[in-house]
């Protein structure tokens, strides 16, 4: 049987709590790899390159878009977001989960390119917890809070496109809520039916 692992993109709007939900999973399903999105934005306090993104100019990322080097990519907010591709094939051939916290454009791009791919939209209790969640932040002025909630609007409309959608309520809820779908995923026939032998010719 062909153990090949399952490559799950996680999105939603920023405040949705999507970082903290990854390190919450990280810690529950620690045989999942997270991928490591490359972006043209400045880091924030705390953010190590390679770590949490591979930093690069606007010059750099267009380079490695010429050279076919993005799995996707994405414009958001004035700065582009992409996933390297060659990291992520090779650990799905090694067996592994790969998650990819990416926004909705690049999640319809990967969709497009790997239809076995399994999309999940995270969202906020409500539309006045995702307020409150970029206010509490405290690492952005006004104008950038008002961008992100006016982007918010239009992807929370895209969320027909993915597979499940999870309310983030809670934290742990929402991880176990993850780990199930993971599970389901695996024994889904259609994937069973193409690793399988014993049941190629069903």
């Amino acid at each position: 049987m062909n153990n090949k692992g399952l490559l799950i993109v996680l999105s939603g709007p920023s405040g949705a709590g999507k970082g903290t939900v990854v390190k919450a999973l990280q810690k529950r399903q620690p045989g999942v790899r997270l991928s490591v999105s490359a972006t043209t934005r400045s880091p924030r306090e705390g953010e190590q390159p390679g770590k949490h993104y591979f930093f690069l100019t606007k010059e750099e990322f267009q380079q490695q878009i010429d050279q076919g080097q993005m799995l996707e990519y994405a414009e958001y907010c004035g700065n582009y977001y992409g996933t390297p591709a060659k990291p992520i094939e090779q650990w799905r051939k090694e067996g592994h989960d790969v998650l990819l916290e990416i926004e909705i454009q690049g999640g319809g791009q990967i969709k497009e390119k790997q239809p076995d791919s399994v999309g999940i939209f995270l969202l906020p209790p409500s539309w006045k917890e995702l307020e409150s969640r970029l206010h509490g932040r405290g690492t952005e002025d006004e104008t950038t809070i008002c961008k992100r909630l006016e982007t918010a609007r239009k992807e929370l409309a895209g969320v027909c496109g993915y597979d499940y959608a999870v309310v983030n309520e809670n934290v742990e809820e929402t991880v176990r809520t993850i780990g199930a779908i993971i599970a389901a995923e695996k024994q889904r026939f259609s994937r069973i039916k193409e690793t399988c032998d014993l049941l190629k010719g069903c």
